[in-house]
Formats: C-alpha cells, sequence, structure tokens
C-alpha cells in the first residue's frame, strides 16, 4: 500500500526526491504521514482539497482488499 500511494505522490509533486511517507501500522488501521516540499504542498492537497480527498479514496480502496482502515496526513 505504501508503494501505491509513494506513486501517486511522486507524480503530482515536482520534486519527488523530497516525498518521504511514514508508515504507522496498528491492527486494523495504518496510518500515513506524508511529507512534501513547502512549494508543492498546494499541489498535493488541490483546490478546495480536491486532489487529496481523492488520493484519499483510492488508498481507502486499496486499504479495503486488506480489510484495514487508511487514514492520511500531509506534512508540509
Amino acid at each position: 500500500m505504501k508503494e501505491t500511494l509513494e506513486v501517486i505522490v511522486k507524480n503530482l509533486v515536482d520534486s519527488p526526491e523530497e516525498v518521504s511517507i511514514n508508515e504507522l501500522d496498528g491492527e486494523k488501521s495504518i496510518v500515513f504521514e506524508v511529507k512534501v516540499a513547502e512549494t508543492d504542498m498546494g499541489k498535493v492537497i488541490g483546490k478546495q482539497g480536491r486532489v487529496a480527498k481523492s488520493v484519499r479514496t483510492v488508498m481507502k480502496a486499496v486499504a479495503a482488499k486488506n480489510k484495514k482502515r487508511v487514514t492520511i496526513e500531509f506534512i508540509g
């Protein structure tokens, strides 16, 4: 799942080398902390949070196959 999120985020930003993802794994849930460059934060969030919402939706679908819940936090 982390690899899928990494591919999505790296394709959205101008500085893919500055993307780092921290995975906090629980029993039934996973929290991903996504750090991007300060200048790329707007691209990851999008207008009115639409891009961030779409990324979360895709990851929830992937997590559902593994019977997990997923939370994604974007950190600038």
